[in-house]
């Protein structure tokens, strides 16, 4: 069989794994990108500071540094398919136990619930995206890594709307000063309204998570070994000898950047645009604004690489837009202007006040840091990918740490001036783009 017949056969044995793996990336997707709507959310019916709306994400995002290397383990035992079923049954736990929360409205039950749901995703994300990258070409891995993000970002803009559709029903527009001014017992009365909505959306999350958990016992799945490198046949997968390979450590911190400004870009927006007079139902549907042009970013990168730019100038890209936009940011109006209203009219969007539209920007800036950083930290490590896709796993804590720092910042000062944390992230991907994903040697 020739070259060209053989390429064509695995292009064909790769397109049913694909669909599937696509299939969770929506899921989690959806999942994950609820917290956008859902911290508004709950900074209104708890009661919160900036700084404590912003450990739902936190506990959210921490579960992936406690629970990668576990995860990791149950991989290695179970093999990607089981895992993932018991990712999938994790989630529907995690959303079961929103329910207890929404009827006590207690912070403490909300946290734990994020924290249930993250290690779900965990091991889900563990598993499947060496399982992308390895699926096919290395070459255009950072092409298969954007049409899943793609479909993660998808979901992205549904999840918001949906969360208002469902939750928010009937009870839109109310301002945090409508609320300020009524009675306490009716302002309580409201709030154990808002919280109940919560139940029934959660209680069909947790179905959903069940049934999908038991039908991935039975798909057609099937496991990828990873490639032992000549030099590799004898040598232990340890954490001692994955710290000697430059490019995962730096390209797992420049994930723990990257993590943490779009956190930042998709959650905080809602409590900016509420610092800027937007009512709570706009405010909870805001995170769509900024998953929109990460979606645009995705294609983008999908029709670029690697037929005009490579994976490493993509990323490269993308840091200097970040730093552009956390720019504008800082130094936006906060009423709407002609020239957001006119952007966001193309794709159908309502106008936002200046500041809120370039965090939405922020989405485009980091649509391709993902899909560029996998690849380029897993590239040589052989029989080491799986474990060192656990430590790049680790990396998505930096949307546990950056958010609640932005949180600080905002409560203490401006919530337009406390994107300037973003500034450090974005010049650490930068480093990784022009030298950080070369190195093969600390010396």
């Amino acid at each position: 069989m020739n070259t060209a017949a053989i390429a064509q056969s695995e292009t064909r044995n790769s397109v049913l794994p694909m669909v599937i793996i696509g299939l969770l990336f929506f899921i989690f997707g959806f999942v994950t990108w609820l917290n956008g709507a859902l911290i508004p959310f709950l900074q209104t019916i708890c009661d919160l500071t900036a700084f404590q709306a912003m450990l739902v994400a936190s506990a959210f995002y921490i579960a992936y540094t406690v629970m990668a290397l576990p995860m990791a383990a149950i991989i290695e035992r179970t093999g990607y398919k089981n895992g993932m079923a018991l990712g999938l049954a994790l989630v529907g736990v995690g959303a079961l136990i929103f329910i207890p929360a929404a009827y006590t409205r207690m912070f403490g039950i909300f946290l734990l619930a994020q924290f249930v749901v993250g290690s779900g995703l965990t091991i889900l994300q563990t598993a499947s995206n060496p399982y992308v990258v390895k699926l096919g070409n290395p070459e255009t891995a950072a092409v298969r890594i954007s049409i899943m993000g793609l479909l993660n970002k998808a979901a992205g803009i549904v999840a918001p709307l949906v969360f208002t559709a469902l939750v928010l029903s009937g009870i839109t527009g109310i301002s945090e000063a409508e609320l300020a001014a009524m009675s306490a017992a009716a302002n309580e009365a409201k709030l154990a309204e808002l919280a109940g909505q919560l139940v029934s959306p959660y209680i069909g999350m947790a179905i959903l998570g069940f049934i999908l958990a038991v039908a991935m016992l039975f798909v057609p799945l099937p496991d990828i070994e990873d490639e032992v490198i000549e030099g590799q046949e004898e040598v232990a997968v340890t954490l001692p000898v994955l710290l000697k390979f430059p490019q995962l450590i730096l390209g797992s911190i420049a994930l723990f950047c990257y993590v943490g400004v779009e956190v930042i870009a998709g959650d905080a927006i809602g409590l900016l645009g509420k610092q800027a007079g937007v009512d709570a139902s706009t405010a909870s549907q805001l995170t769509a604004y900024t998953m929109t042009f990460m979606v645009i970013g995705y294609i983008a990168g999908i029709i670029a690489i690697p037929r005009f730019i490579s994976q490493q100038t993509a990323l490269l890209m993308s840091a200097v837009m970040g730093m552009i936009f956390t720019g504008l940011v800082m130094t936006g109006s906060l009423e709407s202007t002609a020239l957001s209203a006119a952007s966001l009219s193309l794709f159908g969007l309502p106008e936002v006040p200046n500041a809120v539209f370039f965090v939405a920007l922020l989405g485009l800036a980091n649509a391709m840091c993902w899909p560029a950083i996998w690849p380029l930290a897993l590239e040589g490590l052989g029989k080491f990918t799986s474990k060192g896709a656990a430590l790049l796993i680790m990396g998505i804590s930096g949307g546990a740490v950056l958010p609640p720092v932005y949180g600080h910042f905002a409560d203490t000062g401006d919530g337009q001036m406390a994107y300037m944390i973003s500034f450090p992230a974005y010049l650490f991907i930068l480093f990784y783009a022009l030298k950080g994903h070369k190195m093969r040697s600390w010396k």
